[in-house]
């Protein structure tokens, strides 16, 4: 009775090693890519003031034009440009992804997904019948224009997905890699689905988008949202920007599904991307300090790793202890009390490392590091 699709995806694997952490009441938990700062107060009293005025009826299916020119004006800064009818409004990335997914994938095409990545895009492919071609990353996490190239022209992919800064790396795009993935793909038969959820946690001085290069906007959708950037994951607000040819069809799909993103949220957006991106800031900084701590508590205690450029994740090797991801992080939850997120959850690729959120404050970062330090020190 169940679709053959549906029985094809599982349950995220970041979702099913945090459901472990609640059998162990003690154990310290770095799993959930959720920040720990609260709402800015701006956008709280804005959400309030939409309920008292009883703005909370249906708004159009792209979402209030106030809060699309707001977005368009907000990515102009990064030297994006998307009008307002270019812009809709969903109930977080996630929606974005599958109603953008959705609207153009038929069951016998490709999509190129990055090895590892966010478990997500490999499901929604799959859900919908699609086939799923992994691209190779390098050992820092960017990408591997030789692998990418074979396999689109080999492959003939119909959509690539591009994920930067990264979940779960913390890796970022360069401005070398966004030119020659530029020139890669301008001339080819490929539309790219840029997901940017985390680009107002890049710690890098300059940010790059592919969406930078307007010559292929047609080839270009890119998806964000202001979980992480206003630290609202509850409140599910996101948005994809797409041309508009593009856009009238991922807009059909997004009407039949949730009809439009919560009203009253969107009026708090509205209200936090005029006046609370120094909260952002403010939230940003919090979070280089906590790489840093982290970054070098690792390093300190004999573990390889990257310095993440974006988000709020590092990804070290396990792979000098001579265990699998998943066992790795059985036993560092079951004898040390702490919860990472096995490697394995975001692909074969991610196989040797473990996912670290540092989405928590100082102590709770330092009890965690603590403990997993005198674990491997006694274990192995």
């Amino acid at each position: 009775m169940i679709s053959r699709n549906v029985k094809s995806i599982e349950i995220s694997g970041i979702r099913k090693f945090f459901n472990k952490v609640a059998q162990f009441p003690e154990a310290v938990s770095l799993t959930l890519g959720q920040p720990d700062f609260n709402v800015p107060e701006k956008i709280k009293s804005a959400m309030i003031e939409a309920i008292e005025k009883n703005k909370t009826g249906y708004t159009l299916n792209a979402g209030i034009e106030e809060l699309r020119n707001e977005i368009s004006r907000y990515l102009e800064s990064f030297n994006i440009s998307y009008g307002s009818d270019e812009i809709c409004i969903t109930i977080g990335g996630s929606e974005a992804l599958l109603s953008t997914f959705a609207a153009l994938l038929n069951p016998e095409d490709k999509v190129l997904i990055p090895n590892p990545a966010y478990p997500a895009y490999e499901s929604c492919v799959k859900l919908l019948g699609a086939q799923v071609i992994n691209y190779d990353l390098n050992q820092d996490f960017t990408i591997d224009f030789d692998n990418l190239q074979n396999l689109i022209d080999e492959q003939k992919p119909k959509l690539m997905v591009l994920s930067y800064p990264s979940n779960p790396t913390g890796a970022v795009l360069t401005e070398k890699d966004r030119n020659k993935l530029y020139e890669l793909i301008k001339n080819k038969n490929i539309v790219i689905i840029s997901d940017e959820i985390y680009s107002a946690l890049c710690y890098e001085e300059k940010y790059y988008s592919i969406a930078q290069h307007k010559d292929i906007k047609s080839k270009i959708i890119l998806v964000s949202g202001f979980s992480k950037m206003f630290s609202m994951t509850g409140l599910r607000l996101g948005y994809v920007c797409a041309d508009k040819k593009i856009m009238d069809q991922i807009i059909k799909v997004h009407q039949y599904n949730v009809s439009c993103a919560p009203s009253i949220v969107q009026w708090g957006v509205y209200e936090g991307l005029r006046n609370c991106l120094d909260d952002v800031e403010k939230m940003k900084n919090e979070f280089i300090e906590r790489r840093d701590y982290v970054y070098n508590r690792l390093i300190n205690m004999g573990m390889e790793s990257n310095v993440p450029k974006g988000a709020f994740y590092i990804f070290p090797s396990i792979k000098k202890f001579n265990l699998d991801s998943e066992k790795f992080c059985e036993r560092l939850l079951q004898e040390a009390k702490v919860a990472a997120v096995p490697g394995s959850a975001f692909g074969v690729g991610g196989e040797g490392y473990i996912r670290i959120s540092y989405s928590y404050d100082i102590k709770t970062l330092k009890e965690a590091l603590d403990r997993m330090e005198k674990w491997i020190n006694e274990a192995f």
